[in-house]
């Protein structure tokens, strides 16, 4: 995509501000805000502020776009940013890390280390002018003092054929043979395998280990292999389950 059709996006989620929101937009010349809502409608107090910089973003003729998650769950507020990351790609994407809780910073700053191959997302810190305290009516602060970048140093990801192995074990619910891992494999080209017939299946399990198994296991501890009776059983760890959380749909 040629730069000059680059779109400027933000992301942010929504509590208790406004400006920290609205202001950042409009001085950056966004074309789209992404506002990150709690999937929960009837728990969320944040409703009245979602209403009011919506109106305030229309108003400047910015588009605005929802994404919904659980706000508690850190690993859905990555998987999230990860689905709007993915529908935004080729764009220039700035992310707010200031205008939801803590959590939320927490997961858009490592979404944005995770998931920035192509040197397109910008994390940033609204520094507020005024603070008000807490009140769930009003918003927790007025104004901006400071837009301040945030470098997105890098977290490693697995790379696609891992991922693609992931997605295997959680379609056979967390739990399968090696040889059931095998067949799969081969089967999507996650694997290549080169023998002849005789030792195919010998070259098959090989394969299987030094470019799937052993990453999995050994680097990334995503799952386990148990020798139970004559099989030998692949499991996902709860690292795996976490990372299964955010990286596949």
């Amino acid at each position: 995509m040629d730069r000059i059709s680059k779109l400027r996006i933000h992301i942010a989620p929504v509590g208790y501000e406004i400006d920290r929101v609205v202001h950042p937009a409009k001085q950056e010349k966004a074309d789209r805000v992404w506002l990150l809502l709690h999937e929960n409608q009837s728990e969320d107090k944040s409703s009245p502020f979602i209403t009011k910089i919506t109106n305030q973003l229309e108003k400047l003729g910015i588009e605005v776009k929802q994404e919904y998650h659980d706000r508690r769950d850190l690993f859905k507020i990555i998987r999230a940013i990860k689905n709007i990351l993915e529908q935004e790609k080729g764009n220039d994407i700035y992310v707010n890390l200031a205008s939801g809780s803590k959590i939320q910073a927490i997961g858009t700053m490592m979404a944005c280390m995770m998931f920035n191959d192509d040197e397109n997302i910008h994390p940033f810190y609204v520094e507020a002018k005024n603070y008000r305290g807490v009140d769930a009516k009003q918003p927790l602060s007025t104004g901006i003092k400071k837009i301040q970048d945030v470098p997105p140093y890098s977290i490693k990801i697995p790379d696609e054929r891992l991922i693609q192995a992931l997605k295997i074990i959680k379609e056979n619910n967390g739990k399968l043979t090696k040889k059931e891992m095998a067949q799969i494999s081969e089967e999507n080209k996650i694997i290549t395998v080169n023998a002849e017939e005789k030792n195919h299946s010998m070259a098959r399990f090989t394969s299987l280990d030094k470019n799937i198994i052993q990453p999995l296991e050994e680097h990334w501890k995503f799952i386990k292999v148990d020798k139970i009776g004559r099989n030998r059983w692949i499991t996902l760890t709860q690292e795996g389950k976490n990372a299964i959380g955010f990286l596949i749909k």
